[in-house]
C-alpha cells in the first residue's frame, strides 16, 4: 500500500494534469487538423491515423518536457536548499494563475488564444499542409511546444514531486501525468474518431471557454497555495519543532 506522503505525491500530480489538459493550444490543433482532413475528403479511417499520430506527438513531448524538468531540478536539488525550490514553483503556480485569468483568451469571438498572430498563422498553415502521419505527429509535438509559456509550471511542479518519489511510483506518476495532461486531447480525439461534427464540438468549446480559463487559473491558485501549506509551511514547523 501506498503510503500517504506517495498518495499525496499522486494527487498534486494528477491536479497538475488536469490543469494542464484545460489549456486548449494542443484541442484547438487538433480540430482544425481534423476539419481540414474532412474538408479534403479523406477517408474516416485516414483521418483517425493522422489524430491519433497528434495525440502521440503530444504525449511525447509532455514525456521529454517532464524528463527535462526532472533532470534539471535533481541537479538542483544537490545544491539548492529543496524547500526554496518548492517556494519557487508555489510562486510560479500563483503568477500564472493571475496570467491565465487575464490573458489567456484574447478579447474576441471564438476561442482565439494569446498566442502572436504570426504564429498563429504558422500553426494553422501547418496543419491545413498535414497529409501524412509523421507530420501529424511533429505537429503534435509543435502544439506542446508553442504553449510551453503556461503548460511549463504544472509539468515544472510535477516533476519536483516525481524526483522525490522512489523509482516504482516514479512510473506510476510519469502515467498519471500523461493521462490526466492528455485527457482533453484524448476526448475529442476520441469523439472525433466516432464521427462527432467538429463544429459542434467547437461550438461547445466557444460556449464554456471563459469557465475553461477561470477553472484553470483557480487550479493554479489553489494548488500553489495548497503546495505552499503542504511541502513548505508543514516542513518547516516539524523542523522548527
Amino acid at each position: 500500500m501506498p503510503s500517504l506522503e506517495v498518495i499525496t505525491s499522486l494527487v498534486i500530480i494528477s491536479v497538475a494534469g488536469l490543469i494542464h489538459a484545460s489549456f486548449q493550444m494542443s484541442v484547438s490543433m487538433l480540430t482544425l487538423l481534423s476539419s481540414h482532413t474532412i474538408g479534403s475528403k479523406r477517408s474516416q479511417s485516414r483521418l483517425v491515423l493522422l489524430t491519433n499520430a497528434f495525440v502521440f506527438g503530444a504525449a511525447v513531448a509532455i514525456f521529454m518536457m517532464l524528463a527535462t524538468m526532472a533532470l534539471i531540478w535533481s541537479l538542483l536539488i544537490t545544491v539548492v536548499n529543496v524547500h526554496l525550490l518548492w517556494i519557487i514553483c508555489c510562486g510560479l503556480l500563483l503568477g500564472l494563475g493571475v496570467a491565465v485569468w487575464l490573458f489567456y483568451y484574447r478579447r474576441q469571438a471564438g476561442t482565439t488564444l494569446w498566442i502572436p498572430r504570426s504564429l498563429a498563422r504558422f500553426l494553422a498553415s501547418r496543419a491545413k499542409a498535414t497529409k501524412q502521419t509523421a507530420e501529424a505527429f511533429a505537429l503534435g509535438l509543435t502544439g506542446v511546444v508553442a504553449e510551453i509559456l503556461f503548460i511549463i509550471v504544472p509539468v515544472a511542479l510535477a516533476s519536483l514531486v516525481l524526483v522525490q518519489l522512489s523509482a516504482f511510483w516514479q512510473a506510476i506518476g510519469i502515467i498519471v501525468y500523461l493521462v490526466t495532461s492528455l485527457l482533453s486531447l484524448l476526448i475529442v480525439n476520441g469523439l472525433i474518431g466516432r464521427g462527432h461534427s467538429i463544429g459542434r464540438i467547437q461550438r461547445w468549446r466557444e460556449n464554456n471557454k471563459h469557465f475553461l480559463q477561470f477553472a484553470a487559473g483557480s487550479g493554479l491558485v489553489v494548488l500553489g497555495i495548497y503546495v505552499y501549506v503542504e511541502k513548505v509551511m508543514t516542513i518547516a514547523t516539524a523542523v522548527a519543532r
